[in-house]
């Protein structure tokens, strides 16, 4: 590899060969002046020769942080790569947060300290409505889109490093865990006896199964006789859109015994939904999952958690999130 140093005016430059196109085979110079002292310049090309010779070299591009992102990134990493609702949340991230601050910048310039402010910014101010600043979870996913975007263009040997591997992250606090006592669980339990819903509160508060796969459930995926049900299908809520996605991970994916009580529910659940579906008649929606509304259509797993506040408020029980139910059994 070889290069030289030329003056032009009162400043340096210098030239170097970086060694012949992939694909074409032709020559490739790369120059670069503004240098004020040849000391400088003779040092800048050393460091441009050792960088190829170590094959950390990458090529000046004016490729910017959005057209990367929004052009390159997202196309690679759709599903089945990622589940869906995590491609979602990725495409979520770019638009409404990364892009307006940060997408016209060119990508090899991206600092480390840029991305800090980036952050900081959307700490104090940076809901979309302009009233404050987002959660410190919030920003962590923010940076769980970023962090891989960049270590992919690293990869492809757009930049020399991820430079979100030296940001500092907002601290989040995890809230401490809220649960029943056994007789506060029992009361539940009690109050919602009547509700059309009791199997799924049964399912709840004694399997473990999230929001979710509650929701996601499938006749088909419950076994009455044995006592068992299979998670398969989660339908889970991004901004609101409910998306058929995959476990988290291999053992998201299991079968989960059931106690005599909640096939009992079970049971009994499964004779009223036909018996709604007789009343019903052609207007049925035939979605094949457990819990419907009575004319069959799907239920939006938001709606679990709203009618487990209500149902909870009403019992006038302690304030604890839905998933804590599962920890409330486990105590128990």
């Amino acid at each position: 590899m070889r290069g030289s140093i030329k003056k032009r005016g009162s400043t340096y430059t210098y030239v170097v060969d970086i060694g012949p196109d992939p694909l074409t085979g032709k020559r490739r110079q790369r120059t670069k002046g503004g240098f004020r002292t040849r000391k400088e310049c003779l040092q800048a090309l050393n460091d441009v020769i050792a960088a190829a010779r170590a094959g950390t070299f990458v090529e000046p591009a004016k490729r910017t942080v959005e057209s990367f992102l929004v052009e390159e990134w997202l196309p690679a990493v759709k599903p089945p790569r990622v589940r869906e609702s995590t491609w979602l949340s990725y495409q979520l991230n770019i638009q409404n947060h990364i892009v307006p601050a940060l997408g016209r910048m060119n990508l090899q310039a991206l600092t480390p300290g840029q991305l800090t402010a980036f952050y900081r910014h959307l700490l104090t101010s940076g809901r979309r409505d302009g009233k404050g600043g987002l959660a410190p979870k919030t920003v962590k996913n923010i940076h769980a889109t970023l962090h891989p975007a960049l270590a992919v263009a690293m990869r492809w040997g757009y930049v020399v490093r991820n430079v979100a591997d030296a940001v500092d992250l907002p601290k989040v606090i995890t809230p401490e865990m809220q649960v029943w006592s056994p007789e506060q669980l029992r009361a539940f339990l009690t109050h919602v006896r009547a509700d059309r819903l009791f199997a799924a509160w049964m399912l709840f508060a004694t399997t473990g199964m999230r929001r979710g796969e509650v929701a996601g459930l499938r006749w088909t995926d419950v076994d009455l006789r044995a006592g068992l049900v299979k998670v398969v299908k989660p339908r889970v809520a991004v901004r609101y859109k409910v998306h058929v996605s995959e476990p988290k991970t291999l053992k998201g994916k299991r079968w989960l015994a059931l106690d005599p009580a909640t096939v009992a529910a079970l049971r009994e659940h499964h004779a009223h939904q036909a018996e709604e579906r007789l009343m019903v008649g052609p207007g049925w929606v035939e979605s094949g999952l457990v819990f419907t509304w009575p004319d069959g259509r799907e239920l939006h797993p938001e709606r679990f958690t709203r009618w487990f506040q209500h149902q909870a408020r009403d019992a006038g029980l302690p304030k604890i999130r839905l998933h804590d139910v599962r920890y409330s059994y486990a105590t128990a």
